[in-house]
This record gives structure tokens, C-alpha cells and sequence, in this order.
């Protein structure tokens, strides 16, 4: 998975999980739970989901770097390829 791909499915994830939620306006650094006022379940239900659609098994350990697109984005790239 190259880092387009990777940030296009973070973004329809948070999508999923936020419906209505501007993703398009963060940036690739934003804290997105910050900035889509997501509760400690949203946040899990998007880990949930990244996971489903990416077919990476995504870690408790590793859910502090899924916290920005650019996390989010480096953390598919690394376990894809």
C-alpha cells in the first residue's frame, strides 16, 4: 500500500466511524480525535475499522500512533508492504 492509498482509507475510516465529520480540512499532522471531538469509542471503533478494511491487525500498543492521518498513514505503509 503506497501513503495515498493509506491516507484515503484513514480518511473514509474516520468517514465511517464520524458521518458528517469534515475529514478533508485536517491536515496530516491534526490530532483528528481533537479536532472531530471524538469520544474513547469513536476512537476504537475507527481502530476497528482501519483494521476490517485494511486487513492489518492493529495492536492496543500500537493505537498511540493512529492519532494522526500521518500516523495513521505511516503505521498502514509499514505493516503492508
Amino acid at each position: 500500500m503506497n501513503r495515498t492509498d493509506a491516507l484515503d482509507m484513514v480518511r473514509e475510516s474516520l468517514s465511517s466511524v464520524v458521518p458528517g465529520a469534515d475529514v478533508a480540512a485536517l491536515e496530516p499532522g491534526d490530532a483528528f480525535r481533537d479536532a472531530l471531538e471524538m469520544d474513547s469509542l469513536d476512537f476504537l471503533s475507527f481502530v476497528e475499522v482501519l483494521s476490517e478494511r485494511s486487513g492489518v491487525r492493529i495492536e492496543d500498543e500500537d493505537a498511540p500512533r493512529l492519532t494522526t492521518l500521518s500516523g495513521s498513514a505511516d503505521f498502514l505503509v509499514a505493516h503492508t508492504s
